[in-house]
């Protein structure tokens, strides 16, 4: 059922937030550090997962992608609720901080588009070419 997708997303989103609000208070930050993207990356291999052992049919992921269609607005009005202002003026520790993620993240475009290829197998037509010895 489409509610069973709504539910999960909802499941994910409480608690990317509650990991992210606990990795905050571990480093000493009083706020949540990364609990959209916990958030997002437990919907990916939670759902993954669940849809490998068919506990997720086609009728639940419609919940979710309901809500997919929908995400850019959502993200906007959470990125809206940062202090930038707050972070820019606390020093360039967070402009580093962000230069940082971007740099590791396209450093990571490459590793990331390999994962789930299969790997190619021997190359037929080089084992036909050589003769025989």
């Amino acid at each position: 059922m489409i509610i069973y997708g709504v539910a999960f997303l909802a499941f994910c989103t409480l608690a990317g937030i509650f990991i992210g609000e606990l990795l905050g208070k571990l480093i000493g930050v009083p706020a949540n550090v990364g609990g959209v993207g916990i958030a997002m990356l437990l919907l990916i291999f939670l759902g993954s997962y669940l849809n490998k052992r068919g506990l997720f049919t086609g009728k639940s992921e419609q919940g979710v992608e309901f809500w997919s269609a929908i995400y850019i607005p959502i993200v906007v009005a959470m990125a809206a609720q940062q202090n930038v202002y707050g972070a820019l003026s606390g020093g360039p520790m967070a402009i580093i901080a962000g230069i940082a993620a971007v740099a590791a993240g396209f450093a990571l475009v490459p590793v990331l588009s390999r994962v789930g290829q299969k790997k190619p197998e021997g190359d037929v037509t080089s084992s036909m070419t050589k003769a025989p010895r």
